[in-house]
């Protein structure tokens, strides 16, 4: 699974899908609460219980007054474009972990097919949490949006690959990220409020996005690390299904190559950190 997370860069592909989402989908939301009413900012701070400076910042930033009066052509423009870049992010986790062709803008129309699906998956979610989150870290709401969860990463690999992934191969990765992602909605409930609360003290309204993308990034990560996951287990279960078994040889030798590709960065990191340092001190 290391190796797996390795080979799709799975770090810099958890941060675009962050930076991906909160360029995309953060507008959208502020444009349609106040649209049809609601407003965002309200449902996050009681979301995770935000007080003071944290709540504050939120509303500064995700408040959706005054959004309806300045909607135009070109923001709706922008809008399609960068919620289409966001799945097309999403679009090339799934051809680079299951290693298919990239289709890129031949995909657009799953893609939005699977935007109108994500807005359908966040009413739902938000109305469960509406209706079940009041209990103690909102564990009761977390174990029914997991399967929820999971079906909706099922159908997400499905139609971004262009149906070339089937239902089977990507059931793994459904469950594990169903369950991941509820474990990390309950953790997020217990820190998210210092963090935006912590942010917000910094940095003011700015420490309202640095949270909501380290957030963002945390989830993102569940996403990823699943998906890696995912393939493994299937590709493990298939092997044993036609009776193929690695021998102890090259179990031995893919944990050296494992061991060896981490320190090799770990050791680079750390030259680059000692230059670094240096060049401070001379500086």
């Amino acid at each position: 699974m290391i190796n797996r997370f390795q080979k799709i860069v799975g770090f810099d592909r958890s941060m675009a899908l962050a930076s991906s989402a909160l360029t995309g989908l953060a507008p959208l939301l502020i444009l349609s609460s106040a649209v049809l009413g609601g407003d965002i900012a309200d449902q996050v701070i009681q979301r995770y219980g935000l007080t003071g400076g944290g709540a504050d910042a939120v509303r500064a930033v995700f408040s959706g007054e005054g959004a309806s009066a300045g909607v135009s052509v070109f923001s709706v423009i922008f809008l399609a474009i960068s919620t289409l870049s966001f799945a097309r992010a999403a679009q090339r986790l799934f051809e680079q972990n299951w290693e298919l062709k990239p289709l890129s803008v031949r995909n657009t129309r799953n893609s939005l097919g699977w935007i109108v699906s994500l807005a359908c998956y966040a009413a739902a979610t938000g109305a469960l949490v509406a209706a079940l989150g009041r209990g103690r870290l909102g564990l009761v709401a977390a174990a029914c949006e997991a399967p929820l969860t999971g079906a909706f990463l099922i159908w997400s690999g499905w139609i971004l690959s262009a149906r070339r992934l089937t239902v089977r191969s990507l059931l793994p990765f459904g469950i594990t990220a169903g369950v991941l992602t509820a474990a990390y909605s309950v953790a997020a409930t217990v820190y998210l409020p210092t963090l935006f609360n912590s942010q917000a003290s910094r940095y003011g309204a700015a420490g309202a996005v640095f949270g909501t993308v380290s957030a963002l990034f945390g989830a993102m990560l569940v996403i990823v690390v699943s998906a890696a996951l995912g393939r493994e287990v299937r590709d493990e279960l298939d092997r044993i299904r036609q009776g193929r078994r690695p021998s102890d040889d090259e179990v031995r030798r893919q944990w050296d190559s494992i061991v060896e590709q981490t320190r090799s960065r770990w050791r680079a990191n750390r030259k680059q950190g000692g230059r670094k340092k240096a060049e401070d001190r001379g500086n």
